[in-house]
């Protein structure tokens, strides 16, 4: 017969991190990270010429809003507790160099003052300051007679653009078209009309992304070709950080890395790099793929949603841009609800035994003073048996 031989025995682990997963509300306590409705923004998409909302066919979800919806939406953002909206205009006309994006009554320009105007400072207002949505060519600038974006002339743009916003009434304005220079010309702009106030929340590592392929229908994009020249290369991280230290010299009051999901590493390396808020834009195609995988069956959406915002905010975001903003406040709302109602139930239950607790100790010190009184203990002798001892901590326990 072989003989096998004896396992020796398992030695228990010393540390166990288990031990502070054992429970929810152990978990909630040791918790490094909770995302906030305060810290969200929700993107808006306003089109020119509606009756009514059209739905994103790539977004489940997500619509080109008119005025009306419009403003149903950003009424309910402010009654959720959301940070900021992202305002972007989907205008009826086009043209090569963008110049609906500066008329006062383009439909941009006139999305801010009716948002403004009807949530005041409940939300911070924020608008796309880029021509992409209003030239032909579906480029983020001017070009030249060869076909490439103009850096300087698109700033002198920008810086028009700008000031139309601000007189709008915008809080905050979001350059995202990665020209250089783009910060200091805007900030010299506004500043120099007396615009002191509007913030800029500056697109500071924006990568040319195949993740933005659902954003393009939503803002009816007329793009032909890619934004390589200007947008960033994906292989780069530390190039992200540069343009996000130029953009704070230059300026800016935030800055933003898009997409989040596929650049976290960059979040974080422009969170250790920068004394400024960062914010991090959950784009389309990240938002497109889950709601595909939630469709057939494949995930939990929503435990993925709060899963995947957890994670923009755990590599260092402040701030997240996403479309799921609305929902996610309403979803950590109903979670703060009902740990609530478990924490009054808790507290029910604790009063409850405490009242039983209380009466006990009435009658049991009741009976005391009665056998006393009867003369069946002697009132001058010690309580020196061990039941005596302990009968009387638990009385006075």
């Amino acid at each position: 017969m072989t003989e096998h031989p004896v396992p020796a025995p398992v030695v228990p682990p010393l540390v166990r991190p288990r031990r502070l997963r054992t429970t929810p509300a152990l978990r909630r306590m040791v918790a490094e990270q909770q995302v906030q409705a305060r810290q969200l923004v929700l993107p808006v998409f306003i089109r020119e010429g509606l009756t009514e909302p059209k739905p994103v066919s790539s977004m489940p979800g997500v619509v080109q809003h008119t005025r009306d919806s419009l403003l149903a939406a950003v009424s309910e953002a402010a009654e959720l507790g959301l940070g900021g909206v992202m305002l972007f205009g989907v205008p009826e006309t086009k043209d090569a160099t963008g110049s609906g994006a500066l008329d006062p009554s383009g439909v941009l320009n006139l999305a801010i003052t009716d948002v403004v105007a009807e949530v005041g400072d409940a939300l911070t207002v924020m608008s796309d300051l880029c021509l992409d949505e209003f030239t032909d060519h579906g480029h983020c600038g001017v070009l030249t007679a060869d076909g490439r974006v103009d850096n300087d002339q698109t700033l002198a743009a920008y810086a028009d653009m700008a000031r139309a916003q601000a007189h709008a009434g915008v809080d905050m304005v979001g350059p995202s078209g990665m020209m250089d220079g783009q910060v200091r010309v805007i900030r010299d702009a506004l500043d120099a009309f007396e615009h002191t106030d509007v913030g800029i929340l500056a697109y500071s590592a924006k990568y040319a992304s195949a993740f933005f392929g659902p954003f393009r229908e939503a803002v009816d994009s007329s793009l032909v070709g890619d934004r390589r020249t200007y947008q960033q290369d994906p292989a780069n991280a530390r190039e992200g950080v540069r343009e996000a230290l130029l953009d704070v010299a230059e300026g800016a009051d935030m800055v933003m890395v898009k997409p989040a999901l596929p650049y976290l590493d960059v979040v974080r390396r422009v969170r250790e790099a920068v004394e400024v808020p960062v914010a991090a834009y959950n784009v389309s195609g990240e938002y497109a793929q889950l709601e595909a995988a939630a469709e057939r069956g494949w995930i939990d959406r929503e435990a993925a949603i709060l899963e995947t915002l957890t994670s923009i905010h755990r590599a260092g975001a402040d701030v997240i841009l996403t479309y799921w903003a609305s929902e996610a406040a309403r979803l950590l709302a109903e979670i703060s609800a009902e740990l609530g109602e478990l924490s009054a139930e808790k507290d029910e239950v604790e009063m409850e035994w405490l009242g039983a607790a209380e009466a006990l100790e009435t009658s049991m010190i009741h009976s005391l003073a009665g056998l006393i009184d009867e003369g069946g203990i002697n009132r001058t002798r010690p309580f020196r048996e061990p039941h005596h001892t302990a009968s009387m901590a638990a009385i006075v326990g």
